[in-house]
């Protein structure tokens, strides 16, 4: 009895507890109710998307903005023109290339260009107008007005042209290039293959591409489409302005586009405007950027600065003194970064000034002062791609190999002076070969070329060359000199010796 009556009693309190457990599990799983403070989201209707963020680019809105300002330039030329290309790599959009049969006919072209002022001034690219004798400027309203050239500068590729309107000229306005950023939104207009007023958009691919003139150029790239005519048009970032002047494009892709940073314009209009064309300081040296490698094997306290490789004879440098292997590292007490910052702080100054440039010699500073000349005008025959001498370099019985660096030396013998006219003073041993993939072949030393040294020490026959390089081991890193026939320059090549 006892047994049953304790086993009911514990059967209730089971029943109870389990109870109990329920309505506290089912009071914690109860929804909170809002409270009337609380915010709420948004809730979408009828399927539409979500508000696109206020910080994407419209850029509806900055080409009804800039469209305007923009215009087609139609350059016709009789006589025979140049061609501004490069090789066979990126090449300017705009021809005004002869017809092959007929030369005396007149030959038209068409580019783009952008108003920069009221008085009617546009902006546009050199190859453009290049030799033209009648430029003609049809506006974004249908008018058509004759234009003028009032200076260009081929080193650059920048025109400024003038045309004189009855009316007021929508103006394009001029951003800060120096700003830009690889990976930002731009677009460019133009007229392409005669489209007028065409837009496409991109980004920025990099900055400071060097393509013709490597001591000037610094060309933005971007992968918005640029083709035939749109050459002189603006690029434009995202706030509406424009930021470069689209000047080239790779013949090997549709994606690959270049433009001239808009702050090398600007900083050239006034000599444009003055004097039609554009006058830069010059040393007369040639440079070389320092890296680790270098800076290693020439033992130099500094990797700042730009090392001089060659200096041409009678130049503003030659007379002051400069020497190869000297280290300029400031202008007029101005820090030098490197070998592009030292021409831009030179190509600044007035021909005829005379600067105070701080060099490192040998590990001692010290200071030279060069009255600066006017820097001659851009060859474009230097353009075209040099190659190596042909068959007449036969490695002879006395070329000397050298397995570490991948080249072979021979003696420099009077036939090759003669053809190829070299200055007397030059001393050192012909490169006879170059095997693929070594360390020569790495750092573009070339068979007809002529070794001079090798870190520093004179190398006067094939035997000093096999003394200089024979104890070479994995690892180690020096430094040529070296003459280049083709070019009549000196060049500093760093090899650095690779594990089998």
């Amino acid at each position: 009895m006892m047994n049953r009556r304790f086993a009911l009693v514990t059967l209730c309190l089971t029943a109870t507890t389990a109870f109990l457990v329920g309505l506290i599990l089912a009071g914690s799983l109860t929804p909170t109710p809002a409270r009337s403070d609380a915010p709420v989201a948004p809730r979408l209707t009828s399927g539409r998307p979500a508000p696109v963020a206020a910080t994407l680019v419209n850029f509806a809105d900055v080409a009804e903005r800039i469209n305007p300002a923009v215009v087609n330039i139609d350059a016709t030329s009789r006589g025979r023109a140049r061609s501004w290309t490069n090789r066979d790599s990126p090449e300017g959009p705009f021809d005004l290339r002869p017809r092959p049969h007929n030369p005396d006919v007149p030959r038209r072209g068409a580019g783009s260009g952008f108003i920069v002022d009221r008085a009617g001034h546009i902006l546009t690219n050199h190859h453009v107008i290049d030799r033209a004798e009648r430029i003609a400027v049809k506006l974004s309203d249908g008018r058509s007005l004759r234009a003028r050239v009032i200076g260009t500068d081929p080193d650059t590729d920048i025109a400024l042209i003038k045309v004189d309107a009855s009316g007021p000229l929508p103006i394009a306005p001029l951003g800060d290039s120096d700003t830009l950023r690889v990976g930002e939104w731009v677009c460019a207009i133009g007229n392409p293959l005669a489209y007028e007023h065409s837009v496409t958009v991109g980004v920025v691919s990099y900055i400071g591409r060097k393509l013709f003139d490597s001591s000037l150029d610094n060309y933005i790239q971007t992968d918005a489409a640029i083709n035939f005519g749109n050459s002189g048009g603006p690029l434009i970032n995202s706030r509406g302005e424009v930021i470069g002047i689209n000047a080239a494009i790779s013949s090997r892709a549709s994606s690959i586009g270049f433009a001239i940073p808009v702050n090398q314009a600007t900083s050239i209009l006034p000599q444009l405007k003055q004097q039609g064309r554009v006058s830069r300081g010059f040393i007369g040296v040639i440079l070389k950027d320092v890296d680790p490698d270098l800076q290693q094997s020439l033992r130099l306290t500094s990797a700042r600065g730009a090392l001089v490789q060659d200096v041409a004879e009678g130049s503003p440098g030659h007379r002051a003194g400069l020497r190869t292997y000297d280290l300029i590292v400031a202008v007029d007490g101005a820090r030098v970064s490197g070998n592009d910052d030292l021409i831009r702080r030179v190509s600044a100054r007035t021909p005829g000034t005379a600067v105070r440039l701080e060099v490192v010699r040998d590990g001692r500073p010290l200071h030279v002062m060069v009255k600066l000349a006017e820097r001659p005008p851009r060859d474009d025959e230097e353009d075209a791609e040099l190659e190596a001498p042909g068959d007449t370099l036969r490695p002879s019985r006395d070329a000397g190999a050298s397995p570490p660096l991948g080249l072979a030396v021979r003696e420099l013998d009077r036939e090759f002076r003669r053809r190829h006219d070299l200055p007397k003073g030059i001393k050192g041993v012909l490169v006879a070969r170059v095997e693929p993939m070594s360390p020569a072949f790495d750092a573009e030393i070339e068979r007809g070329q002529v070794l001079l040294e090798v870190n520093r020490a004179p190398v006067t026959s094939v035997q000093e060359y096999a003394r200089l390089t024979g104890s070479l081991r994995p690892g180690d890193v020096l430094t040529v000199y070296l003459y280049i026939p083709a070019r009549e320059q000196r060049a500093l090549r760093t090899l650095r010796i690779e594990a089998p």
